[in-house]
Order: structure tokens, then sequence, then C-alpha cells
């Protein structure tokens, strides 16, 4: 006899225990009215993922456990799966089995990740051994996040245990093409297993993370019956027949050939049958291609940040040039037109086609644009610090001021009005120090801040393409990148080309390839030592500028933490 199964992906809130309690409430209302027995939420659903050091605060444990309870006495009919966090003289990453009115079972996560983003070890103590329950005659066998991700022993002993479902609550943030990966594992995972897997995952901005959803659904054989929507809530709802998972047993007897192990389960849980009027055609959503992937879970990152922080729009100052026009593009996608205010700021050295260009891009995104001039405020702090400067050739400090300038003026906007400054640097800029402190650093958040420009270009011409229409000028992206800090500049005349630039920072900061290694690649060991040089030069930079959304398997901060003072190259 199939048994329903609902997958409640939702956008949480860090902290926000009641808003988060109303979510879960409403998605298990959804479940029961679709006809599924089984619910399954994702990983700490209750408290948002990651609390962070939210979880060291005896308060926010007594509000959790508090509405863990609320939310269980109104689970009536069915099952659930709620991400919790269990506090029993010590931290547990939890998972409640829920049903009948009350926490009946509670799984402790076995693989606490302590890489990259993550810092689990930090705030709990692991579990030590499998949780297996009877759910209405399926076996089901719970699994939180980092526990799939490895053959043995989590999914080992669940195979061992016969189960027909392993249930996975996930919190697994997204990186571009981590969806298609991690869905490779988890095919290979069912199959290994010989059970259907159910996949709940988080979906939303968290800070600088974005969680991409795209919960699914395998049966036995590893293939994808069901998936979620990517970026957005949602509720896949799929049947199982446990009897796929008896007959692959039988036909392919590879738990015969695993340790035996002692098994005291499944634990029995007394629920409710929820009433199933017939089959139901499950969902199987379309992943997205590769730039559509990357657009979406920066405008993710930036609707989730802004909206969750409460702040009313967003500043960006239009220079004309393409990070900027990005930048505006993503924000107003993300928040729309009437939230975006971009701000011109012309110096002396600012050229025509710059001012058309922002003025263009603002035309064609129905912002509102606001001229600020600075050459008359440049030169007055120019005639300032005079005396100071006497006997000293003009240089990078001029050309700072005018970058400090502007800076100054979109905060002072921030301030008046509470929205807040979009940064506009990318990861290339941002490598290599290719920014000014206080400058166009400023901000309070950065989406391209882990995005090549290689990668801005690509966003900007897909962009136009897929809206049939010039958002970003064509004028924009055809002119050679410059700052416009002095007469005639180009970046290139301080970077080597970004089509040589990008793939020696790639290698160095995301796959911590060595001077070396980059040489025996291709790429020329004057620039790759330069380049290298520049890097960690500018990690005191990177620092003090804003956070930004992580789009690529290893980005600056969190996942790349490097000593400011030091001397290793």
């Amino acid at each position: 006899m199939p048994v329903r199964v609902a997958l409640a992906q939702l956008n949480t809130v860090v902290g926000d225990i009641p808003g988060n309690m109303r979510l879960i409430l409403d998605a298990l209302e959804h479940a029961r009215e679709a006809g599924a027995a089984l619910t399954v939420f994702p990983e700490l659903v209750l408290t948002g993922y990651p609390p962070e050091d939210l979880l060291l605060r005896p308060g926010f444990a007594r509000d959790a456990e508090r509405a863990l309870k609320k939310i269980a006495g109104q689970v009536t009919q069915g099952v659930a799966l709620i991400g919790c966090v269990d506090w029993d003289g010590d931290c547990f990453n939890a998972a409640a089995v829920v049903a009948g009115g009350r926490v009946q079972q509670v799984y402790r996560k076995r693989f606490l990740p302590n890489y990259g983003v993550f810092d689990e070890a930090r705030y709990f103590r692991a579990g030590d051994g499998p949780l297996v329950v009877d759910v209405f005659g399926m076996r089901v066998g719970v699994a939180i996040c980092e526990d799939i991700w490895y053959p043995d022993p989590v999914a080992s002993d669940l195979t061992a245990a016969g189960v027909d479902v392993i249930a996975c609550l996930s919190a697994s943030p997204w990186h571009g093409g981590k969806g298609d990966s991690r869905e490779r594992m988890l095919a290979t995972r069912a199959s290994d297993c010989s059970a259907a897997l159910v996949f709940c995952n988080q979906v939303g901005g968290q800070d600088e993370l974005v969680f991409d959803g795209r919960s699914a659904v395998f049966d036995a054989t590893g293939s994808v019956v069901a998936r979620g929507a990517q970026f957005t809530p949602d509720l896949v709802v799929a049947d199982i027949d446990p009897g796929i998972s008896v007959r692959r047993r039988l036909r392919e007897p590879l738990i015969r050939r695993l340790p035996q192990r002692a098994f005291a389960g499944p634990e029995p849980v007394d629920a409710a049958i929820v009433a199933v009027s017939g089959p139901v055609a499950p969902h199987l959503a379309e992943p997205f291609g590769p730039e559509q992937e990357v657009w979406t879970g920066l405008v993710t990152g930036i609707h989730d940040y802004v909206g969750k922080n409460g702040f009313p729009g967003v500043v960006i100052g239009l220079s004309g040039g393409i990070d900027s026009a990005l930048t505006a593009a993503l924000g107003v996608e993300a928040l729309g037109a009437e939230a975006v205010t971009g701000v011109r700021m012309p110096s002396v050295f600012t050229s025509q086609m710059s001012g058309d260009d922002a003025q263009a891009l603002a035309g064609n995104l129905g912002i509102e644009l606001i001229d600020l001039p600075i050459a008359d405020i440049v030169s007055q702090f120019e005639q300032a610090l005079a005396p100071g400067f006497a006997g000293r050739a003009r240089d990078v400090t001029e050309e700072n001021l005018q970058a400090r300038t502007r800076g100054t003026l979109l905060m002072a906007l921030s301030n008046k009005t509470g929205a807040l400054v979009l940064a506009t640097g990318n990861k290339s800029e941002m490598s290599v120090g290719y920014s000014t402190l206080y400058g166009d650093m400023v901000g309070g958040f950065a989406p391209l801040r882990d995005i090549s420009k290689t990668w801005v270009y690509r966003l900007a011409r897909w962009r136009n393409a897929s809206a049939g229409r010039e958002v970003v000028p064509e004028s924009t992206i055809v002119r050679p990148p410059t700052a416009e800090l002095r007469p005639d500049q180009l970046d290139v005349d301080s970077l080597p080309p970004y089509e040589e630039l990008d793939p020696i920072i790639e290698g160095y900061v995301e796959h911590d390839l060595d001077q070396d290694q980059l040489t025996a690649a291709g790429h020329d060991p004057e620039v790759v030592h330069r380049v290298i040089r520049m890097i960690e030069r500018a990690e005191y930079k990177r620092r003090q500028g804003p956070i930004g959304i992580k789009v690529t398997p290893r980005a600056f901060g969190k996942d790349r933490r490097m000593p400011v003072t030091n001397r290793y190259l």
C-alpha cells in the first residue's frame, strides 16, 4: 500500500521562532489537505539555519522548546518530522518525530560538519545511534543533512535495519552547480540502500548563504520521482510504495553483504491515519540552467537580506559600468523598481558615455536616478589636504578621494532614507584589492562579492537575452572596463586582462593551486606571482568589506579564512 509523503520546503528566518512556527503549522495544514501520512521539514526549521551563537542563550532554548510543544499539539493526524534543537544536558541538532499531539521520538544528527561555512561542532554534540520508526507499516529511517553525504555509518545502519524510506531533513547551502551534484549523491545513496529517499531542503537567503530548496523524492533504484522548485517555497507531495524496496532487496540482496548489526527498532509511532482520495501525480520541477541558476540565487539573496532585515529599499551608485548596472538589474528583480534608487556621481573624469549609460540603465529599469556631482567636493578635499600633501606628487591618493567622496554620499543617503547601500564590487576586484576602502567598498551588502568579472558579463548578456530586450545597455557591456578616476584610465592599466586574471584567481582561491601548479596549467609565471601577491596583500581590505552572497564552492569570508598578518607566499 503506497504511503503519501510531503516535503515542506520553507523559507524561515533565523531566530523568528513565532514566525517559523506559523510557517510550519500552515505547511502541516496543506500537507493534511493533500493526504500526506508523513510530512518532512528542513533541518532546524523551527529556529532557522544557521542559528549560530543564539544557541548559546538559554532563553532561546526555552522559547524553541515551548514552540515545538505547541506545534506537536496541533499534529493530530499523520506524522511530522520537524528539525529542531534538542537540549538534554548538551545541545543536539535533532529531528522530532511528532504525532498524536506530542513528540514521540527524537533523532540526533550524527555527522556535524565543521568546514567551509559550517561550524556545527562549536554548538552541537553528535548523536550516537540510528532511529527507525514505523509509520503506518512503513519503516522510515531518519537522517539530517550531513548524515546522508557518507555511505557509512548512518546510511549503512539504516540499510542494515531494512528501512523502506530514508527521510533526510536538510539545510544544504547553495553554490552554483551544487544542486546537480547533490542530487547525484542522493540518487546513489537511495540505490545503495535499496530504499526510497525523501530529501527536504531549506530555501531562501540567510546573510551570505542562500539555500536553493530543490527538495526531492527518489525511489529505491535512485530515480528522481518528484522534485521541488529552486529558490522558492514549495510543498512536494508524492506516493511511496514500500514494496519496491522489499522487492529490490530480494532481487539484489546487497544488505546480506553488510556486517550484521544489532538493531532494536523500528520504534512504533502512534498516529491517526490521513484519508487519501486517490493517487497523486508528483511534480518534477525542471532544474535551471547555469546562468538562470546563478541569477536566481543572487536575486534570492538580495530579496531576503533586504526584506528579512527590514530595509525599505536599496541605494546603488551608478557609474555607467557593468558592475553597477548588473547590481541594479538584480536589485530591481529582487525588490521591484520602486525600491531601488540609482545615484549618478560624476567627477571631472567621468565621460559623457558613462553618464548616458547610467541614464539609459535607469530608464530601462524604471528606477529613480539622483544626480550628485562630486567635482567641487573633491576639490575642497584636495584644498583641505594641500598642506599635508605639500611636496608630494599626485598619485592613487587623489583617485581614492573621489571613490571615498562617492561612498560618503551614498552612506548619507542611506542614513537619511533607511535604504541599504548595495556595494557593486565583484570577486575579481575583491581578490586583488582593486577597490577603495571606505570608497567603492562601502555598503551593507555586496551581491557580486563572489562573482568574477567574467561571470558579470555572462550574466548581463544572459539577462538581456532572457528579457528579449536591453536591460543592461549594450554599450555598457562592450566598452572596456574603467574606474574613471584619472584621464583615459582602463582596468588593464592596473590588472591583467580579466580573461587571464579570473582563471588564476579561481585556481588559487577556490582550488588552492600554488604558483607552480598554476604555471604548469599554462599561465605566465610572472603574472601568477603578481596576482598571488595581490590576493594575499588584500586580505585586510576584504575583512572590512560588506558581506556578499556565496556563489562559488569557496567564497571569501567563512569559506576561506586567511590571517591578515601573513608572510607565507
